[in-house]
């Protein structure tokens, strides 16, 4: 089964399962690695505090995981 990214994952979680999340982070200018509250904070609080889509988000990031 594939993995799957959810809104309730935090940054630090997310970055964990494969590099390529660090470069869909970066195409939304979400430079999260380097972020102090990347352990705690979660996609979706993180989506909204820069303005973003989580969905659109999501279904990048889900992207990387298809088979």
């Amino acid at each position: 089964m594939a993995q799957k990214i959810t809104k309730d994952m935090t940054f630090y979680q997310v970055l964990q399962m494969s590099p390529a999340v660090s470069k869909v982070l970066d195409k939304f200018n979400l430079d999260c690695g380097e972020c102090l509250g990347a352990s705690t904070e979660s996609l979706a609080q993180g989506a909204k505090a820069h303005g973003l889509d989580i969905e659109e988000i999501l279904l990048e990031l889900n992207s990387i995981f298809k088979d």
